[in-house]
């Protein structure tokens, strides 16, 4: 009983946990406008996760630099199965006008698998409520295809 009561709570309010990678804060400030009563986010169940291992998805904003590489990959190996990773803005998924810098290693691609890329520069709140729409249906899929 109590682990179906836990389950149901899960799905209906998944938690987010915000990596910037170092990006110039403009996708940062449009994420916690998300979250603010105009948006309200919040409406949908979306909470910020103060650790990632409370964490259900994990939103990625900023290029992909040789400093932040290492930090984002040990973060990701904190959040528990099934997560969900978005990327928030162009710089994480392209490099944006960073790319060809010596010291950015992006798209995040390359290192770990993304499931919903959040496109712009800086995105929309409505894309970015959005994206995190998408993120949760294809979280509560992986959480169903992990009963099976």
């Amino acid at each position: 009983m109590f682990k179906k009561m836990i389950a149901d709570s899960m799905s209906k309010s998944p938690w987010i946990y915000h990596v910037n990678t170092g990006s110039c804060n403009g996708c940062d400030i449009e994420l916690v406008a998300v979250l603010t009563p105009r948006y309200d986010a919040e409406r949908f169940g979306f909470k910020l996760a103060g650790t990632p291992r409370h964490a259900d998805i994990v939103v990625v904003s900023g290029p992909i630099t040789t400093q932040s590489k290492e930090r984002l990959l040990r973060t990701l190996e904190q959040v528990p199965e099934p997560r969900c990773i978005v990327t928030l803005g162009s710089c994480p998924q392209s490099g944006n006008v960073f790319k060809g810098s010596y010291s950015v290693e992006a798209p995040i691609e390359k290192f770990v698998h993304v499931d919903v890329a959040i496109a712009g520069c800086t995105p929309k709140p409505e894309a970015v409520i959005e994206g995190l729409y998408k993120a949760a249906r294809i979280l509560k899929e992986k959480r169903e295809a992990m009963k099976k």
